[in-house]
C-alpha cells in the first residue's frame, strides 16, 4: 500500500509542494511527518480533507453489502464477493506481545500521518524494479500467524513474501486514501490483521458500470436465508410504495413474479467493512481488483496497528517469467529472521 500510494501521488508532487508553501518531502518545514505531494496529516495540512461516509455495510454472514438505514439505499443489497473476515484471529495476550515486539523496533514516518515498518524487498513500482536490499525475512513473531492462516481454506497455500506494519494514530490524523495495491509484484490475496482498536475499511469503485440492487430480504440461496434475515432487521426493508406484505407474500424461491430491482452507478457506492479488534481480513477477486480500499481519518478513534501480508504475483511464482527471483525472495521471507528495512 505504501509504495503504490506514493507512486500515485508523484505526478502531483511539485504542484502540491508549491501550494503548501514549500513543505516538500519532509512534511512540515520541521520534518515532523512523512507526507509527500498531495498527501497530508494533522501535522502539516492547511485544511482537513473531506471525510467520506459509506452508504452500504458489508455483512460477513451472507457476503452481501446492505444499504445503510439512514441512506437512500436502506432496504437494498447486492453481492459483494472477495472478502473473508474472521473475528478473534488472535488472543488479547498474543496481541499484547506482538505490539510489544513491534514497538521494540523503530517506526518510520510515512504518508498521511501513518508510521510504518517494512519487511520486504526494496521496490520501485513505477520502474518495475526490485532488489533484496537489506531484506532478511519476515519477523519471527509472524511464523505462528502464517501457520494459523493456512488452516483456513482461502489461505491454505498462502506464502507471504512481504509484511508491512502500519501504525495509525488519531493525534496525527492518520489515514490511507482509496487505492489498489500493486498487482505487478503482489498476488491476488491481501491479508491484514487489525490490532489495538476496531476500524472500518471503506471500499469504493471508479467504474462506469452499474450495480443491480435487490431487496435486502431476498437471497438466491436458501442455505444462507436464515442468516441473512437474522442479520438484516425490518428497518432495512426497501423504501418503495409497494406494500411489504404484498412483496413478501408473492415472493417465493424460484417462482414469479420476479423481485423488484434497482440500478445504481458504481461510483455512488461506498461499502463499509467493519473490522473488529484482532480480526483478520482477506481481500481477493473483485474486492482486490475492482474495488479500491481506504481507511478514513474519522474511523481511527485510538491507536491502531495493521499488519498486512502480501504474496507474489504469477510473474514471480512457479512458471512465471521471474520465477527464480521470486523463489529467492520467498525463501528469504520464510526464514522469519527479519528486521525492519
Amino acid at each position: 500500500m505504501e509504495e503504490e500510494e506514493a507512486a500515485a501521488a508523484a505526478s502531483a508532487a511539485a504542484a502540491a509542494t508549491a501550494a503548501s508553501g514549500g513543505r516538500g518531502a519532509g512534511g512540515e518545514p520541521g520534518g515532523c511527518c512523512g507526507c509527500k505531494g498531495v498527501r497530508g496529516c494533522l501535522l502539516c495540512e492547511a485544511a482537513p480533507p473531506p471525510q467520506i461516509s459509506a452508504n452500504f455495510v458489508y455483512c460477513p454472514l451472507t457476503g452481501f453489502a446492505v444499504g445503510e438505514k439512514q441512506s437512500e439505499f436502506a432496504g437494498w443489497a447486492f453481492p459483494f464477493p472477495g472478502v473473508f473476515l474472521l473475528e478473534g484471529f488472535i488472543s488479547a495476550d498474543e496481541e499484547c506481545k506482538m505490539v510489544e515486539l513491534m514497538d521494540c523496533s523503530a517506526w518510520k514516518p510515512s504518508q498521511s500521518g501513518r508510521r510504518k515498518q517494512d519487511y520486504g524487498p526494496k521496490v520501485n513500482f513505477k520502474k518495475r524494479k526490485l532488489k533484496a536490499g537489506g531484506f532478511a525475512g519476515l519477523p519471527s513473531f509472524s511464523q505462528e500467524i502464517v501457520t494459523r492462516m493456512r488452516s483456513h481454506s482461502v489461505l491454505q497455500d498462502f506464502s507471504p513474501v512481504e509484511q508491512c506494519n502500519l501504525d495509525y494514530g488519531p493525534e496525527r490524523g492518520a489515514a490511507i486514501d482509496p487505492h489498489w495495491d500493486d498487482w505487478w509484484l503482489w498476488g491476488e490475496r491481501l491479508v491484514s490483521l487489525n490490532l489495538l482498536s476496531a476500524t472500518v475499511l471503506s471500499m469504493s469503485c471508479d467504474s462506469e458500470d452499474h450495480i443491480q440492487l435487490f431487496p435486502a430480504f431476498l437471497q438466491d440461496s436458501k442455505q444462507v436465508h436464515s442468516s441473512w434475515t437474522h442479520a438484516v432487521s425490518q428497518e432495512h426493508w426497501p423504501k418503495e410504495s409497494t406494500s411489504l406484505g404484498g412483496l413478501r407474500s408473492t415472493t417465493k424461491w424460484g417462482t414469479d413474479p420476479s423481485p423488484p430491482t434497482r440500478s445504481v452507478s458504481s461510483k455512488e457506492v461506498v461499502v463499509a467493512i467493519h473490522l473488529p479488534q484482532r480480526s483478520l481480513v482477506v481481500l481477493y477477486g473483485p474486492a482486490r481488483y475492482r474495488w479500491k480500499h481506504a481507511i478514513y481519518r474519522h474511523h481511527i478513534k485510538s491507536r491502531r496497528i495493521c499488519i498486512t501480508f502480501r504474496e507474489l504475483s504469477a510473474e514471480f511464482s512457479l512458471g512465471g517469467e521471474q520465477e527464480e527471483l521470486g523463489q529467492k525472495l520467498l525463501k528469504t521471507a520464510l526464514t522469519y529472521q527479519g528486521i525492519p528495512v
